[in-house]
């Protein structure tokens, strides 16, 4: 059933990059469910951190890849550290898919790692709208290190069947596949 719910927001979630735009994507297994909808003539940019993001992307001819480097946080198979934080301070994106591990309205978008989250404030940061696919066991979880407040996410992407009045109550849109 994850597999499947995974599938659907990443068919979702690449419903919303458009052909010339200029896209951040973080690493996770969902957001490569992502990558794997992306028309394969999709022409555009994608910047990513995650070497797991960027190979996936090879099939996808007319995407030029750049991948951001720095010291490979093994668990989330992401770039992080100080190197990483200032190539991604030289970007600019249309829009970023930003993994977590809960999302809470009150507590905010969060991750297990403290390093990890700079990463993904840095990309926030940098980008005109933020976008989230989010499983069900990741709705209302908490985890230690902050990301960013609720609202900060632009869209939040969810199983048919979630609850989302309290997401929706502060400002994020909410699309559900």
């Amino acid at each position: 059933m994850a597999v499947e719910q995974k599938q659907r927001l990443g068919r979702a979630g690449a419903g919303l990059v458009e052909a010339g735009q200029t896209v951040f994507i973080d690493g996770g297994t969902t957001n490569l469910e992502l990558v794997r909808h992306l028309p394969l003539d999709l022409r555009a940019t994608i910047f990513s951190h995650s070497p797991v993001i960027a190979a996936a992307l090879e099939p996808h001819q007319a995407v030029e890849v750049i991948v951001i480097g720095g010291s490979l946080y093994r668990h989330s198979m992401v770039s992080i550290g100080a190197v990483t934080l200032e190539a991604i301070s030289l970007l600019r994106a249309d829009l970023c898919f930003i993994g977590l591990t809960g999302l809470h309205p009150q507590e905010g978008a969060t991750t297990g790692n403290y390093e990890e989250a700079a990463i993904k404030r840095a990309i926030i940061g940098r980008a005109a709208e933020t976008v989230s696919l989010v499983t069900a066991e990741k709705l209302g979880a908490v985890s230690p290190h902050v990301i960013c407040a609720t609202a900060a996410i632009t869209t939040v992407i969810v199983p048919r069947d979630a609850a989302t009045e309290a997401f929706e109550a502060v400002g994020v849109d909410v699309l559900r596949a």
